[in-house]
């Protein structure tokens, strides 16, 4: 049994955060350092500049472990220090490890030789062997942040994926401690390996997501309806019952296009094929599309459409690669509808920048009930929970029109039939008058 080291987590961004938080939950000294004074000052107060759900409650209730500096000089308490700032990516999928490279070089003067490296942060192969630091004190922990369920997914990971300049050497007892406090397999392998690994889990996600978008649109051309196959899938062993099959509007998020992008990059300086990846990066802007298509094949000129949820997936606000967003964005382009309109409602969604173009045919509102009113069709664009909650009767009510455009099928047939209105979801065929 080692003694338990004091952790410090290098970048407070999405993934330091959470980690952390996580980290402290596990009983650790825990410093979180960062050269962001207004994300610092936030933590300090006890209120995360970010949003995920149980955060707060989770860094209050261990606030005892956890403190928070933008003075790199705190690095040299920590026995394990832990790179941790989130890679931002631009609209391709493109990685800018600039912020990251440039954090660390500021930091490096203040860890002690002994001190134990781990980089955290989504990096392509290559990323880790070429940090200046003694290979027994360098390692690559592959992240597992899924926005919205953060929280969740730190606290009890599947399991650890570890890079290491020597898989077969034991890690040093500070980095071997923390992994074992979250009671998960641990597996280790050479830098490059860990690097491509999460990568290569991303790319299996897509093509699982990308057979159930082609399959489920199927089944809106032939009368068969995809809710009732999964579950037979889910049934077959080469598939499994977690596999990822409800269908989307495509990739969202910067994470899984960034990883496809990494891909056909790699590709390219290797002289591999990638003509599968290509077809998964169009197949997702082709899917991004499904309720922009809709609304334009049913809605005339003048329309207005009431839109629910704006954030690319529930229980964030970050509207990053956004379907919403680009539905909106499509259909008060030049090949929308003329004169359309739209009034949008979502609860924590940020940065609308995306949209400012639009004028006053775009506006955010504060309820459900204001997106619908006089609405020709309603859009729900992000399956936030407690939209399944609403009265579809009531905002019905308030519509003009009868079109309800739910392509996560957040509400159902029986229900939009009750409320009078033509149901659009993806993997069936309309259901209602429309």
């Amino acid at each position: 049994m080692h003694a338990s080291p004091t952790i410090a987590f290098l970048g407070l961004s999405h993934l330091g955060i959470v980690s952390a938080a996580a980290a402290a939950a596990k009983g650790f000294t825990t410093i979180g350092v960062d050269l962001d004074h207004g994300a610092v000052a936030a933590l300090q107060s006890g209120r995360a500049p970010i949003r995920e759900p149980q955060l707060d409650e989770l860094i209050e209730t261990h606030r005892d472990r956890l403190s928070w500096t933008t003075d790199l000089a705190a690095l040299s308490d920590a026995d394990l220090v832990i790179l941790s700032r989130d890679v931002p990516t631009d609209d391709q999928g493109r990685s800018s490890l600039g912020p990251v490279l440039m954090l660390l070089d500021q930091a490096r003067i203040h860890l002690r030789p002994e001190t134990v490296l781990t980089v955290l942060c989504q990096a392509p192969p290559g990323f880790t062997r070429k940090i200046d630091r003694a290979p027994s004190k360098l390692f690559y922990l592959v992240e597992t942040l899924i926005f919205g369920r953060a929280v969740e997914r730190a606290l009890h990971p599947e399991r650890h994926i570890l890079g290491c300049a020597d898989p077969q050497a034991a890690p040093p007892a500070p980095l071997q401690t923390y992994l074992e406090a979250f009671d998960a397999q641990i597996l280790p392998m050479r830098y490059e390996s860990a690097e491509l690994a999460k990568i290569s889990i991303n790319c299996c996600l897509v093509a699982s997501i990308s057979t159930a978008n082609t399959l489920a649109e199927v089944c809106e051309g032939v009368g068969a309806d995809w809710a009732e196959i999964v579950p037979a899938l889910k049934l077959d062993a080469r598939i499994g019952p977690a596999a990822y099959l409800k269908p989307g509007l495509g990739l969202a998020g910067g994470n899984l296009e960034r990883d496809l992008a990494n891909v056909v990059r790699m590709a390219g300086e290797t002289g591999a094929a990638a003509g599968v990846v290509a077809a998964q990066i169009a197949d997702s802007a082709y899917r991004k599309q499904w309720a922009a298509r809709r609304a334009a094949e049913l809605l005339g000129d003048g329309a207005k459409l009431g839109v629910l949820g704006l954030a690319y997936k529930e229980n964030t606000a970050s509207v990053k690669n956004s379907p919403a967003i680009e539905t909106i964005a499509l259909l008060l382009g030049p090949e929308g509808p003329a004169d359309l309109t739209v009034s949008a409602h979502d609860p924590q969604a940020e940065d609308l920048s995306a949209l400012a173009g639009a004028g006053d045919r775009f506006a955010r509102v504060e309820t459900p009930a204001q997106a619908a009113a006089d609405a020709d069709a309603l859009a729900v664009l992000t399956p936030w929970p407690h939209y399944r909650d609403l009265d579809l009767s009531a905002l019905r009510g308030v519509m003009r029109g009868e079109l309800l455009i739910d392509p996560y099928a957040v509400f159902d047939a029986e229900r939009a039939a009750a409320a009078g209105l033509s149901w659009h979801t993806l993997g069936r065929a309309p259901q209602g008058g429309l």
